[in-house]
């Protein structure tokens, strides 16, 4: 998969036979995302044209966010490997700025999609909008297309039980504590990915050991303590408890995401693995003295071990 940021870098021989274009945020890459890329992907192959994968960065809703952007479920370099995965040609991600905050509905269509991608079979989402305000529809894209040669193909939402699957349904879930409806609404455990750091140490002091990954987000979707299962190691996947916030016994302010391995110990700073989030045991929370912090982290290890254990019964 090739990643391009900017228009004019847009790689026009792959582009010259025409594309199959979606457009989205995908953060997360939910089951609605799947379904969407999934389509784009049968009909590249069977048009024989690249399949392409549009979205921004920042995403426009962190832009219009300030200093309270919703929580990312994902960040980049998630988004980019579950899209090369899913066998996307171009991911094709312009900064979201105020050049692009302007642009019209039809300035849209007609510099990025027809003359920038090449666009011949676009493919979104029943809720799509775009352009300045949010002023572009479906319609308009429909309107256009017979003069421009495109073909606009809606794919419907996808619901679970009586809730649409979206972005921002996951975040709620999320941060309810609700991993169930999460899970559901993902199609897949609730993931965050990134290479281990070193701490201060301080989990190792406490008889705890910790593989610390910075978050590099503004925002977590999840905040507590959690039951977890770790993959990306040559071991397999090992299960454990992790902390994902401040840790405000020891007054700290940067979020840190901790992952306290069971019945492992091994040195693996440096290596990049994916965290899945199984069940929330309970809220972070600020102890009056170490000592009761650790009684707690005993409790959240024989929680985190009788979830685990459950899910395999």
């Amino acid at each position: 998969m090739r990643l391009v940021r900017h228009l004019s870098d847009l790689p026009y021989a792959w582009l010259a036979n025409g594309s199959v274009v979606t457009i989205g945020a995908f953060d997360g890459i939910h089951l609605g995302h799947r379904q969407l890329l999934r389509r784009v992907v049968d009909v590249a192959k069977q048009s024989g044209r690249p399949a392409v994968a549009m979205s921004f960065e920042p995403t426009p809703k962190e832009f219009f966010g300030g200093d309270q952007p919703p929580a990312r479920l994902m960040r980049f370099r998630e988004k980019l490997e579950s899209l090369e995965e899913r066998k996307i040609d171009i991911f094709f991600c312009p900064r979201f700025g105020e050049a692009m905050r302007g642009i019209s509905a039809d300035a849209f269509i007609r510099q990025v999609l027809v003359h920038g991608l090449n666009a011949r079979h676009v493919v979104i989402g029943d809720d799509f909008r775009f352009a300045r305000r949010r002023e572009g529809s479906i319609e308009d894209l429909l309107r256009v297309a017979p003069v421009l040669d495109l073909a606009i193909e809606r794919v419907p939402s996808i619901l679970v039980g009586d809730t649409r699957v979206s972005s921002t349904a996951i975040r709620k879930a999320l941060a309810a504590g609700d991993l169930d409806r999460a899970t559901a609404l993902l199609g897949r455990p609730y993931r965050m990915s990134g290479k281990i750091v070193r701490g201060r140490r301080v989990g190792r002091s406490l008889g705890y050991a910790t593989a610390n990954v910075d978050l590099r987000r503004r925002r977590s979707a999840v905040m507590g303590i959690y039951a977890v299962r770790v993959h990306g190691l040559p071991e397999g996947p090992v299960n454990g408890v992790a902390s994902v916030g401040t840790r405000p016994t020891f007054d700290l302010t940067k979020p840190l995401l901790e992952v306290h391995l069971f019945d492992f110990d091994r040195d693996i700073y440096g290596a990049y693995i994916h965290v899945d989030f199984i069940r929330h045991l309970r809220a972070e929370e600020k102890f009056d003295s170490v000592e009761d912090l650790v009684a707690q982290m005993k409790i959240d290890e024989e929680n985190a071990r009788s979830a685990l254990d459950a899910m395999n019964d």
